[in-house]
């Protein structure tokens, strides 16, 4: 009810209760229709639960091992978020994606009936009591993997019974880390729980071995150093303007996390006065036989307004800023970090492993205002070999955590 009344002040809510709109009804059809054609019958049904664009990062490399080894697989994926489906709905490794219907009993008892899962795998922690308790009742068996459990979390609280209850109904936990290990047997959860790791560096790893080149990009980046910033949010571009404005020589490239018209233009408007130029308009121009150098002539800052090519942009960085570190918490860093680059973000990033792991290393940095970035960026800038020696830091450290999908499907396919 409450959703729906703050339904007309937010478009992602709107999505979030349209996109679930006759979501059982038309999911008890689809299924209806697959289980009755003959071919389905030796046919093997996965559900794979993401919460939204991160966890499906985490839950891709997976999915993608069964659709290359297994013949016989079906895959279900859900979303919670408006985030994840409206980006990811027309995946081509899933053969059905849907936004997870509201988790009431009677929403899961129809669900799970209709798509009467083999196999139910949860991503990290976005967690659905009914559906779980439903799928367990089913005889589906229920992984969770690139699990992670700190302390504060409500499953370790006194409280935290109903939670804990979940966690014991799965058949194998995988989880990322030795302190993870550690608090699940605190609360009586020791068998079946094994160390994985992370399946995204899985991902992050076979992303820059097939990304495609940008030859536009390239040339906007060459001899010029270059500052990749992912997923930035309005705290991050103030951060960049400024460094920009003191170092003259530094270009930018620039991926907002949200990319719809207004915000571009506030990008725009934020670094007019460093020169700016839009990837659509680069594109639209390069197509016209504009040269390149006139095109970008006077520009320091490249604003990428689509979306999809981020993750291979940060091989043109010489250094990457990832977003997110003012607001809810910073977004992906091992895309940079697989290509060796040294790394900056904000203060929020307490939540994410391979944050913190990579800050004890020294290939990140935390950075709480414009003059700390400053000071990053302007010692990696005229220091060559300290420059390098952080990028390496990441790139080994990613090298150095691959894996986490063999251990899993070895488990459980």
């Amino acid at each position: 009810m409450f959703l729906r009344l703050a339904t007309p002040f937010s478009k992602k809510l709107k999505l979030f209760i349209q996109g679930r709109k006759g979501l059982i009804k038309r999911i008890e059809e689809d299924f209806n229709n697959f289980y009755r054609d003959t071919s389905s019958l030796n046919k093997k049904v996965i559900w794979f639960h993401c919460s939204s664009v991160g966890e499906f990062e985490q839950a891709r490399p997976v999915i993608e091992w069964f659709k290359q080894h297994k013949e016989d697989v079906k895959i279900v994926l859900t979303f919670f978020s408006p985030s994840g489906y409206e980006l990811r709905k027309n995946y081509d490794k899933a053969d059905w994606v849907y936004y997870l219907p509201m988790d009431s009993v009677s929403n899961a008892r129809r669900f799970i009936k209709a798509i009467n899962p083999q196999q139910v795998i949860f991503t990290k922690y976005d967690l659905w009591n009914n559906f779980i308790c439903r799928a367990d009742k089913n005889g589906s068996e229920l992984y969770l993997i690139s699990a992670i459990f700190r302390k504060k979390q409500s499953f370790f609280r006194w409280w935290g019974g109903f939670f804990r209850n979940m966690l014991k109904r799965f058949d194998i936990i995988f989880v990322q880390d030795s302190e993870s290990v550690v608090n699940l047997s605190r609360i009586g959860i020791k068998k079946n729980v094994f160390i994985a790791g992370d399946t995204r560096f899985d991902r992050v790893a076979r992303i820059a071995k097939e990304s495609k080149n940008f030859e536009e990009i390239e040339k906007f980046a060459k001899k010029s150093f270059t500052v990749v910033a992912g997923s930035s949010w309005g705290p991050d571009e103030i951060l960049l303007q400024d460094v920009m404005h003191r170092i003259a020589e530094l270009r930018l490239i620039i991926a907002p996390h949200e990319i719809h018209k207004e915000r571009i233009e506030k990008v725009e408007q934020t670094f007019k006065s460093l020169g700016v130029i839009k990837y659509s308009h680069l594109t639209e121009q390069l197509k016209a036989g504009k040269d390149i150098e006139e095109l970008v002539k006077g520009c320091r800052v490249l604003i990428i307004d689509c979306i999809g090519i981020l993750s291979a942009l940060y091989k043109y960085g010489d250094f990457a800023y990832i977003g997110g570190g003012f607001g809810a918490g910073i977004h992906n860093t091992l895309e940079a970090a697989v290509y060796g680059c040294p790394i900056a973000f904000g203060p929020k990033y307490h939540k994410f492993k391979e944050a913190i792991d990579l800050i004890s290393k020294r290939g990140a940095e935390s950075v709480n205002n414009a003059e700390e970035l400053y000071s990053v960026i302007d010692k990696c800038l005229k220091d060559e070999e300290y420059c390098h020696a952080k990028g390496n830091v990441c790139l080994n450290y990613t090298k150095g955590h691959i894996g986490a999908t063999e251990i899993i499907v070895n488990k459980i396919a």
